[in-house]
């Protein structure tokens, strides 16, 4: 008897400024999963419009209450949900909530990790209780702006350092700041994108970002890609527009990039994490690793960097993407 094929939702979009970057990693997993195999769908998740792109180029309207959805006059239900939304609800906990209220397996770790990977402030705060070495930061509330002051900040951060919103990502929203004068605009352009910031020292070195996944059978770290950019930082115009040297493997020694994998390997478990999952990285002149973040639902367009590090590996990432599905199952 023929196997029944399951059916993947590659669900995006989401409700931040994040929601083209999401659209465009969408299209880059759906070119890579296995066609033979799995019926791959669209899903582009907007407020409470939710549409499935189908044939022909129309769409139909998700029903919220199973995640089901009509073709060709026939109900159909997902068997398993990629989650690629970039910021929120995808990147939160938000959408695996629903999908574990609705018993739906999907690609990501569950409610309390990805909320806490989303909040930056509190997973490094986390993170160090373990001893993973993470930058100095403050946490402004919006509205309570004056209970953290500029002299504090410059006293304890010290100068330069970087305002960033707590729960977002793709660089929207971040400021480099050299001196006291720039903070208040930058803590303005930060908070239009989250009601909490976080000032984060600055730590010169090499930044480095790198891939890891793991499931009932075997253990993954991505070789690792050494971001170069001309920027102050590794911006959203370094991201996506080009404004970067990205070099997969990253040029580190031998001992540098065996602690890196170790470290990597240790958040991933410490986190108790699910499908691919990104770390970013700064190496000290020194050799001293400190984590700057961690990237649950990654990139995935062709030139991102975790298709970068599969083909770096020796991987294929259509068959990653179905390790990391059939792991489910």
């Amino acid at each position: 008897m023929k196997q029944l094929k399951r059916n993947i939702a590659i669900v995006c979009g989401g409700d931040s400024s994040e929601h083209d970057v999401s659209m465009r990693s969408a299209k880059g997993l759906y070119s890579f999963f296995d066609k033979e195999r799995y019926n791959v769908y669209i899903v582009d998740v907007r407020g409470v419009d939710w549409r499935v792109e189908l044939p022909g180029g129309v769409t139909a309207r998700i029903d919220r209450n199973d995640f089901s959805f009509v073709e060709d006059g026939k109900a159909k239900l997902f068997d398993y949900a990629y989650i690629t939304i970039h910021g929120t609800p995808g990147e939160n906990g938000l959408m695996q909530g629903y999908f574990d209220l609705i018993r739906l397996p999907y690609s990501t770790s569950g409610v309390l990790v990805e909320a806490m990977t989303f909040d930056k402030f509190v997973l490094n705060q986390y993170l160090r209780g373990y001893g993973v070495s993470v930058a100095d930061s403050l946490l402004i509330r919006k509205g309570y702006e004056q209970l953290v002051s500029d002299d504090v900040i410059e006293e304890r951060i010290g100068m330069p350092c970087f305002v960033k919103p707590a729960a977002d990502g793709s660089s929207f929203g971040v400021s480099k700041v050299k001196n006291k004068d720039q903070l208040a605009p930058a803590i303005r352009k930060a908070m239009m994108e989250s009601p909490e910031i976080m000032v984060e020292q600055f730590l010169p070195g090499t930044e480095i970002s790198i891939g890891c996944y793991k499931t009932k059978k075997k253990s993954v770290v991505l070789p690792a890609t050494e971001v170069v950019t001309s920027n102050e930082f590794f911006d959203y115009d370094a991201k996506y527009n080009g404004q970067v040297q990205e070099i997969t493997p990253a040029r580190l020694s031998e001992d540098i990039t065996n602690r890196v994998r170790e470290i990597t390997s240790h958040i991933y478990d410490i986190l108790h994490c699910n499908g691919i999952i990104r770390i970013d990285y700064i190496i000290s002149p020194e050799g001293k690793i400190t984590m700057l973040e961690v990237n649950t639902t990654p990139g995935m367009t062709a030139t991102s960097f975790i298709p970068q590090q599969v083909r770096a590996a020796g991987l294929n990432m259509t068959d990653v993407l179905t390790e990391i599905v059939e792991n489910q199952f």
